[in-house]
């Protein structure tokens, strides 16, 4: 999308990425994982071998001891319940029958086979889904973009071969560094908002990306298929706050079945919200999500997601959130503080009280977004987003203004992520390094490119070999 810097040009051959051409077959089976983790796929457009729709609710967790690559992923076949259970991929179909996968009971929950290339003969295997037809970029743009989600946290006393050569680096050039890794990062999240945008518009991409972020980590996919049905939550009409709320609990299956009369503050607005479901749960059947689709363990209670949602259908009823955001990018006053006023909503006579559907009564109203919140949503969906369309309408001066905004961002909370990072790249370097979020977002890139490509023992990186010859390189040769 836009001239590779240093950093994107050396990642390329040094491990981030591999070198891949068109109608060379197969990829590595790491960027097929990659591709179905982040489900960068034609998600309207999936089917099996045997040519029943599927529909992903979850891609599953990413399982890396023996067993399916993929583990408690939530499918949907046709207009059937979704169902819960593995996801395997293979190169080609016929590795089901190679790898002796049949006869293995830790494949026994295997309910789709997700391969590259399909041979003939798919008797007697799981439903499989063939993946070239159905990607949302082309394979070489996928490659250069391949990383995926941080991979599990690597052993804390043991610091990366790269913190001597980064830690005599001058302040100026890890900066410089960081800075770099942190437009491929831009770049790579508007890539994909363009990639889904062609498929289903932008302002579907950015709901998507918005519910998406409300997610969290742990359930990501759940609220991504929440927002592949805005229409039908509209039901073709404008709908308020509560009769949303009402349809993406439903839908969402985080509705208790029973009121319990214990709390007549939580019990009055489930009435309410049990008001207009009853009524709608039958015509909104084929599309609830088990509950076995969320993950709640290790959630803060401000974050969970049936008060994620109450926000989220604020944002749907108003209507309007696309043309505001539009409007707040070419705004004189463009702040964290004037984009939290653009997302913040008014209070709500439940959700500013309670954390969730069962939880006593606050002492003192709490807003449904908080700072914190708005600067990852900033960084990981709206300047992206917004970047992708200034890029789409060949705006050069509104990208710059935006690429502004994203490097002066004030820093994000700290997470497992950066905190790990800091200790084995920067010898545990403090947080006065990252006062932007551009630098943590730089810090991930790499952690992404090369920490998740190499081991605990950082055999084969050329991560070090990278900073070497950043170090030496002139100022005015390292510019794109």
């Amino acid at each position: 999308m836009s001239p590779l810097n240093f950093y994107a040009r050396w990642r390329v051959p040094a491990g981030g990425v591999a070198r891949l051409h068109e109608g060379v077959t197969p990829p590595p089976e790491k960027l097929l994982q990659a591709i179905w983790q982040q489900q960068r796929l034609q998600r309207d457009r999936l089917r099996t071998l045997d040519g029943r729709s599927v529909r992903v609710i979850h891609p599953g967790f990413h399982n890396r001891a023996a067993g399916p690559d993929f583990r408690s992923a939530v499918i949907q076949f046709e207009a059937e319940p979704p169902r819960s259970g593995d996801v395997e991929i293979d190169l080609v179909s016929g590795g089901w029958r190679t790898h002796g996968h049949a006869a293995n009971p830790d494949f026994k929950n295997v309910i789709l086979h997700v391969v590259w290339e399909a041979g003939r003969d798919v008797t007697g295997l799981p439903a499989t889904l063939a993946l070239p037809a159905v990607l949302d970029a082309p394979l070489r743009e996928l490659d250069l973009w391949c990383g995926g989600e941080p991979a599990e946290s690597l052993p804390e006393n043991f610091r990366g071969r790269c913190a001597a050569p980064l830690r005599d680096l001058p302040p100026e050039k890890l900066s410089g560094l960081l800075t770099q890794a942190a437009t491929v990062r831009l770049h790579g999240k508007a890539s994909a908002f363009a990639a889904r945008a062609r498929q289903a518009g932008w302002e579907q991409a950015l709901w998507e990306g918005l519910f998406r972020a409300l997610g969290y980590k742990q359930n990501v996919w759940p609220m991504q298929r929440l927002a592949e049905l805005r229409s039908e939550l509209h039901a073709g009409k404008k709908a308020d706050a509560l009769t949303l709320q009402s349809r993406l609990l439903g839908i969402g299956g985080l509705l208790p079945t029973e009121l319990t009369r214990a709390q007549s503050g939580p019990d009055d607005y489930l009435r309410r919200v049990w008001d207009f479901w009853w009524r709608e749960r039958e015509e909104f059947g084929g599309l609830i999500l088990p509950r076995a689709a969320w993950k709640f363990n290790g959630l803060r209670p401000a974050n969970h997601p049936q008060r994620r949602l109450a926000l989220a259908a604020h944002w749907l009823a108003a209507g309007n959130l696309p043309a505001r955001l539009e409007r707040w990018c070419v705004a004189a006053e463009s702040s964290a503080e004037a984009l939290l006023e653009v997302l913040q909503v008014e209070r709500d006579d439940f959700w500013s009280w309670h954390w969730t559907l069962r939880s006593a009564r606050l002492a003192k109203p709490q807003p449904l977004l908080g700072v914190t919140r708005v600067t990852d949503l900033a960084v990981n969906v709206v300047l992206p987003w917004l970047w992708s369309r200034a890029h789409e309408g060949g705006s050069v001066e509104l990208q710059r203004e935006i690429e502004r905004r994203y490097f002066s961002w004030p820093a994000a909370e700290d997470n497992a992520v950066l905190k790990l990072a800091r200790q084995r790249l920067l010898s545990g370097a403090g947080r006065k390094l990252f006062a932007t979020a551009a630098a943590q977002q730089g810090l991930q890139q790499i952690v992404r490119d090369f920490c998740d490509a190499s081991n605990a023992a950082c055999d084969a990186c050329r991560f070090p070999d990278l900073v070497r010859t950043w170090a030496a390189t002139p100022a005015d040769s390292a510019a794109p």
